[in-house]
């Protein structure tokens, strides 16, 4: 009889530890789907809000008259980083399309070094105060960069669909989860979470597929 209840007591313990366990596990999930989930609404807020100034819908367009460009590393940037990512700052002097406005202290980041004197096409995000106190943001203009841009907008969907995925159902997409994959994906068809999730991240895919391969046409 000693045995026995010495067993049974095992038993319980074993079980409310795996309960323990379940329940941790869950709130994982539910976490890393909120970490997704906030990822993906700032990736698509960022790329719409990028992309509608490159494509001139937003903001004064304009030219940038270059003066110096300057190529400026990240102090802790890694030798390799370093090779491969090389941010140019362009200085120069921005005029608007409609010659209004002027800017002698406009600056753009760029992709690489242009000589001085030349024309770059892009659309002012912010004009300065007049006191001076706020310098203006400019955004080198461009519907291929556009694109991109809408390439990342889409992409966030494809986070976003992930991230309510996570939170409807306590699915862990990092290390062990609570429940396994097909019963999360059976659980989320008992509503209306599986048809968004698979709307969410069908038109992400198409749509970052789409808008990087036009982004190649221009």
């Amino acid at each position: 009889m000693a045995r026995t209840q010495g067993t049974g007591s095992g038993t319980g313990v074993d079980r409310s530890l795996t309960g323990l366990v379940g329940r941790a596990f869950g709130r994982l999930g539910r976490a890393g789907g909120l970490v997704f989930l906030i990822a993906g609404l700032a990736l698509s807020g960022f790329g719409a809000y990028e992309g509608a100034y490159a494509a001139g819908w937003s903001g004064t367009h304009g030219t940038l008259t270059v003066q110096q460009c300057e190529v400026s590393y990240p102090s802790n940037a890694s030798r390799s980083s370093r090779k491969n990512r090389r941010p140019v700052r362009c200085e120069g002097t921005f005029v608007s399309e409609d010659g209004k406005g002027t800017d002698p202290h406009a600056a753009v980041q760029v992709r690489r070094r242009y000589a001085q004197g030349t024309e770059l096409a892009v659309q002012q995000a912010e004009p300065p105060s007049a006191e001076g106190a706020v310098d203006a943001d400019y955004v080198q203009a461009g519907m291929d960069r556009a694109w991109r841009w809408f390439g990342a907008f889409f992409g966030g969907w494809v986070l976003t669909g992930l991230g309510a995925f996570c939170l409807a159902t306590g699915f862990a997409p990092f290390g062990r989860s609570r429940i396994s994959f097909d019963a999360a994906w059976e659980a989320a068809g008992r509503g209306v979470t599986r048809s968004v999730v698979i709307g969410m991240i069908g038109v992400g895919l198409v749509g970052a597929g789409v808008s990087f391969l036009v982004s190649y046409f221009f």
